[in-house]
């Protein structure tokens, strides 16, 4: 069965539908990541930054719960962040609140209380922290993954501006999977600009996972040089359970609709639609996430 263009112009069309990479923070913070988006590759933002705003859009596009990941771009940002963004998802019945933690802070200290404090899962920006997957000062946060039985997600492609960066790559993040197997981890972008090599590490490794956010938004005028269409839709069903649909949503140069419009007119499976938008994201999550505390 294949759902084929059933979402034409409508919602997303499946029941409990997640975002897996939603942007919830203070809105000086925000603005600020806007602000460098903005000089360094010229995209103009024209979306909510408020909470109660950012879900109102989500709901009026089939979302009815989404995580939200937070970064530390400095030292000793990271605990009040955490504690904001938690505070923020006691007040949802929509929001899955992610941690961050920099590799210059007490990182296994950091990760703890936020995962005490109900946080469901660990975020790196890696290009932005400076700080690579395998780094060993991250080691105490992946062990508190371990321990809590939380995922994380990384930033570790080279996608939209970092393809000089050391601390992104396939070789990077496959250090880190050598080391911590255990740990569920998603790629976030679908590893663009080294796509096809995260796919094969996600073929091989049951524990790896790939978002959706940007990469495979439908913006034909688009300057980010990559083609959704180079993904093909075997991709999806070979790999259901491990491709998470997620928006980057609010940090959008074009509308909410073009980040799942062509996922929906993808000629897929009913049963690989259901995990792009819904089960990939709550395997990801693991078994106790909706036991999370709500303090």
């Amino acid at each position: 069965m294949t759902h084929g263009k059933s979402g034409d112009g409508g919602a997303i069309p499946v029941s409990g539908a997640i975002d897996a990479h939603v942007h919830v923070m203070p809105e000086r913070l925000l603005e600020a990541v806007r602000e460098s988006l903005t000089a360094a590759v010229g995209w103009e933002f024209d979306h909510p930054t408020r909470r109660e705003a950012i879900e109102n859009v989500l709901r009026q596009h089939g979302i009815e719960r989404y995580i939200t990941l937070p970064y530390a771009h400095k030292p000793g940002i990271a605990s009040d962040l955490n504690n904001w963004v938690c505070a923020q998802a006691r007040q949802s019945d929509m929001c899955l609140p992610f941690a961050t933690v920099h590799p210059a802070d007490d990182v296994g200290q950091v990760v703890r209380e936020a995962f005490e404090n109900g946080a469901c899962g660990l975020k790196f920006q890696c290009p932005v922290q400076e700080v690579s997957p395998e780094d060993p000062r991250l080691d105490p946060a992946y062990e508190c993954c371990i321990e809590f039985d939380c995922p994380v997600l990384h930033h570790a492609g080279t996608a939209p501006m970092f393809e000089d960066s050391q601390h992104v790559g396939i070789e990077r993040f496959t250090a880190f999977r050598e080391r911590f197997p255990d740990v569920r981890a998603c790629c976030a972008h679908m590893g663009t600009f080294e796509h096809e090599a995260f796919i094969e590490v996600a073929r091989d490794d049951e524990n790896v996972f790939l978002d959706t956010s940007f990469a495979m938004a439908e913006v034909p005028d688009s300057d980010l040089a990559f083609t959704p269409a180079s993904i093909d839709d075997r991709v999806f069903e070979d790999l259901a359970g491990q491709i998470l649909y997620g928006s980057d949503y609010p940090n959008l140069p074009h509308t909410y609709r073009q980040e799942y419009a062509g996922l929906v007119n993808r000629e897929l499976s009913n049963e690989a639609q259901q995990s792009l938008f819904r089960g990939a994201t709550e395997q990801f999550l693991g078994d106790g996430y909706t036991s999370r505390p709500k303090l």
